[in-house]
């Protein structure tokens, strides 16, 4: 099932919530794919923000998400221009997931700029596929994932510091917030390309700031930088920087993970 089909799938199931099936494409694993667990809640929190942008997005991956689950959003606090919406996501094991949307208004400012010069590497169409002979998870088949620079998973590397352009593969969906959040999570973790074997990981909380209203870019296009920072304890705290093709900042973000090697 292709992204559009996915969310044409999801259907009113009360107040302020709306559910859904995950299909087997769209897993990682044992779960669905963490940025499409955001996505759906997003999908559902912005329906109580109508017309405003969202500005951040705060997720804890609580359990496994799988099979027929529930999004139910509420309003925390609503100002003159920002609006807190939570989403929670439920399944039969109970709390799957829960989400804090900040949504707001553009305001006048004597500031605009944004310091975050794109990694310096070759344009998409120059560079080899990430993922062949379909390896890979099996969400990571709705996506274009090309390595620009960096190391592979497992590699043994010095440096935890990948960059990769990646697109949807469904050519009809509408290019908004909700599907820039259901692709910006799709690289492994930078961690895993100084993996000398095999072993797990698991997402535990992601934070993602959009630095743009307009998400636009050319042929689907976006660059990602992912860096481990810090990899301690059986956990790995990695920056994510995200840019549209014309290496236009739209989205920075942070991410706990959990290593089980």
């Amino acid at each position: 099932m292709n992204y559009t089909d996915l969310l044409a799938s999801i259907s009113d199931s009360g107040p302020n919530a709306r559910s859904t099936h995950i299909p087997e494409t769209w897993m990682q694993g044992r779960t669905a794919y963490g940025g499409l667990t955001a996505a759906l809640c997003l999908e559902t929190a912005r329906t109580l923000a109508p017309g405003l942008p969202v500005r951040a997005v705060q997720v804890a991956f609580v359990g496994p998400v799988n099979g027929q689950v529930t999004c139910k959003a509420e309003v925390l606090r609503q100002g003159k221009n920002t609006i807190f919406v939570s989403a929670r996501m439920t399944g039969d094991e109970g709390v799957l997931a829960d989400c804090i949307f900040t949504f707001g208004a553009s305001r006048a400012s004597s500031l605009n700029f944004a310091d975050l010069p794109a990694p310096d590497v070759l344009n998409p169409e120059d560079v080899k596929p990430y993922f062949r002979n379909h390896q890979g998870p099996a969400f990571a088949q709705n996506f274009d994932l090309l390595i620009a620079g960096g190391a592979m998973p497992l590699s043994g590397a010095d440096r935890a510091d990948v960059s990769i352009w990646m697109r949807h593969k469904d050519e009809a969906m509408p290019m908004d917030a909700v599907s820039l959040l259901a692709l910006a999570d799709a690289p492994p973790p930078a961690a895993m390309s100084m993996f000398k074997e095999p072993g797990r990981i698991s997402s535990m909380t992601w934070m993602a700031e959009f630095l743009t209203e307009e998400i636009e870019t050319q042929d689907r296009w976006f660059l990602a930088r992912h860096v481990a920072q810090t990899a301690r304890n059986g956990y790995s705290s990695q920056e994510m920087l995200l840019w549209n093709k014309d290496r236009q900042p739209v989205m920075v973000g942070r991410q706990t993970i959990a290593l089980f090697v």
